[in-house]
């Protein structure tokens, strides 16, 4: 079990360094195949959308097939193929598709642990083992700043990623030897085993609309837009983006470990959650009014974001608290979807929303995207707030 989670650790650890990547590689992108910043958000937004679609097929199969042979085989074919089709890439279009097999392959990786947790450990361990994985995982996040720059300057971005799809293979190759499977729960007499059944659950639906806005503005900024906002706005270099993206990085990665205890001390998932969102959108907005701050301010803002910012894991826990075991596969995909769809569909808007506001100014440009996020993560926090706080 310890080597199964270990190889699954090191697949999100993937998922985590593919999400992020971009933010690092688009001058490269941008001089190499021509792909401008709306581009890249339309690629970056679709490794998201992709990765929310699969959860629905991933769910079945956790429950159907089991974790190990899912999570190896789709892992192989979309991150694997997908990484060799972004380091052939010619054109945007290219890069969008590849950006699309890999969000496929990743889709499972997170979730099959999280499956693991759910049928193997105590319900009170969950929220702590989950925030556990995501933030060693995040190690990839770190690994797709500074180190990518560095790896990138030295022998070039297209033998760096089509090194990265080798390491995805053998991922894949190790997650089918070690991963074990879980036994099977047995569906109760009389009871239902559909998607459905739990979206006819109104618990969740809170909690779903929380997931859908939560994640997205750390995402966002941190898999793109830091990138082109310290460039453009503040008129840095590639060795600063890459010093910004390391240190929100392990802020992300901070707040990950945090909140697992954070909810056993309190007593609450749903307040911390609020309260942390809260403390996200005031950096979001900082930013907004003062968009041209400099590097340290520019980067504590955007490490809030990324510390503050990091509830998913206790929202996961929360979702999952009203899951039955026998759905527990399609109950924890259900909400990845709603956290990482709303992810790529606020990340797609997010380029949506630069384009309009470019007109007005580069630094304007920028400042509605910070808007924008700050404005769905409080509307999201207006909503979860009638939820129904629950530790197991």
């Amino acid at each position: 079990m310890k080597a199964g989670l270990f190889v699954l650790v090191l697949g999100y650890l993937l998922s985590q360094f593919y999400r992020a990547f971009l933010a690092v590689l688009a001058p490269f992108l941008q001089e190499s195949v021509g792909a401008g910043a709306s581009d890249l958000a339309d690629a970056s937004g679709t490794w998201f959308l992709v990765f929310a679609l699969m959860q629905l097929p991933v769910g079945w199969a956790l429950d159907r097939i089991g974790p190990r042979l899912t999570t190896a085989v789709i892992l192989a074919l979309g991150g694997g193929g997908g990484a060799i089709l972004f380091a052939l890439a010619q054109s945007p279009q290219a890069i969008v598709v590849a950006m699309a097999l890999i969000g496929a392959g990743c889709a499972p990786v997170l979730m099959a642990s999280y499956y693991i947790f759910a049928r193997l450990y105590p319900p009170s361990a969950f929220g702590a083992m989950a925030g556990a994985v995501v933030g060693l995982g995040s190690i990839g996040n770190i690994a797709s700043a500074a180190p990518l720059a560095w790896i990138v300057e030295l022998v070039g971005w297209r033998e760096t990623v089509a090194g990265m799809a080798v390491v995805t293979l053998l991922v894949a190759l190790a997650i089918a030897r070690f991963v074990p499977d879980p036994a099977r729960a047995e569906q109760p007499k009389g009871r239902g085993g559909s998607l459905l059944d739990l979206l006819r659950m109104p618990a969740l639906w809170l909690v779903l609309a929380m997931l859908l806005v939560a994640y997205a503005p750390a995402a966002g900024l941190r898999g793109l837009w830091i990138g082109p906002y310290f460039t453009e706005v503040l008129g840095l270099d590639a060795t600063d983006v890459g010093a910004a993206t390391l240190i929100m990085g392990l802020a992300m990665i901070t707040g990950s470990f945090v909140y697992g205890p954070m909810e056993r001390l309190l007593r609450t998932r749903k307040w911390l959650i609020v309260g942390g969102n809260l403390m996200s959108t005031a950096c979001l907005l900082a930013l907004w009014a003062m968009p041209v701050s400099g590097f340290w301010a520019a980067t504590a803002l955007m490490s809030g974001i990324g510390l503050f910012g990091a509830t998913y894991a206790v929202l996961m826990g929360h979702g999952r608290s009203f899951v039955p075991p026998h759905l527990t596969g399609r109950g924890v995909t259900l909400l990845n979807l709603f956290s990482i769809g709303g992810a790529g569909l606020l990340q797609m808007v997010s380029g949506q929303v630069h384009t309009a506001a470019r007109d007005a100014g580069v630094v304007q440009a920028y400042g509605a995207i910070f808007l924008f996020f700050a404005m769905t993560t409080l509307l999201g926090c207006a909503v979860y707030a009638f939820s129904r706080d629950r530790l197991d």
